[in-house]
């Protein structure tokens, strides 16, 4: 008996299968046209943004990133302000590249060349600006530009904010140089914010995970004088 009713309910199965499919097959018949339209449109959107992403996209970064080169040689020397507008040449400068070559991996680049630019020749607000629009791509970047924000705050006397920035490089990730570094420019500026168990904390950790390094012996000195205070 029970496998009867088994055998049953496989067979109001399949007749249920039989007819959904039948009643799309008659569904799609009536409606030839919106899956045509529907099918062509998903073609030309897929194949617009390959031909975008290839005959328009990586062709203008390439060329980006040609017109950047004599920029960079100015940065590298030092050469900020030239590097920002006149690298020489008729090449442009990180803000012409920013401006002509948007939406680029170049352009995000000089976004942080230009930050950086601006922090050296001392107007902080135009590298916070920057290097705020700049999108880090692994940690290492990501430590640089939240530790260079933070310098920038630091010289505007915007602790707070600093320390915020400060934080989220030395969070960013473990790097034996940059992180002590940061940790370092933290306790500093949380010291300057009075809050010096706080600032203990960072240099007590400071200590602890990377002994070795060269910001660790002022560490030791900040923990004896915190300690004293």
């Amino acid at each position: 008996m029970a496998r009867r009713r088994k055998e049953k309910k496989s067979d109001e199965t399949l007749v249920d299968i039989v007819e959904a499919r039948e009643s799309a097959v008659e569904w799609i018949e009536r409606n030839q046209n919106i899956v045509l339209a529907v099918v062509v449109g998903l073609i030309v959107i897929i194949g617009g943004w390959f031909a975008y992403k290839n005959l328009y996209q990586i062709p203008r970064n390439v060329e980006a990133q040609e017109q950047m080169h004599r920029a960079q040689f100015q940065f590298e020397r030092d050469s900020f302000a030239l590097a920002l507008e006149n690298p020489g040449g008729g090449y442009p400068g990180f803000l012409g590249i920013i401006n002509q070559y948007g939406r680029t991996s170049a352009a995000n680049l000089a976004q942080y060349y230009a930050g950086i630019s601006y922090l050296n020749l001392g107007r902080y607000q135009d590298a916070i600006d920057h290097l705020r629009k700049y999108s880090a791509k692994d940690d290492l970047t990501t430590i640089m530009r939240h530790g260079a924000m933070g310098d920038a705050y630091s010289e505007l006397n915007e602790f707070s904010n600093a320390i915020d920035q400060y934080r989220r490089a030395v969070r960013a990730g473990d790097n034996i140089l940059l992180t002590p570094f940061y940790m370092n420019k933290l306790g500093h500026a949380l010291i300057r914010q009075g809050e010096s168990e706080e600032a203990l904390k960072v240099f007590e950790d400071l200590r602890r995970k990377y002994p070795n390094s060269s910001e660790a012996q002022n560490a030791d000195r900040q923990i004896a004088r915190l300690k004293a205070n």
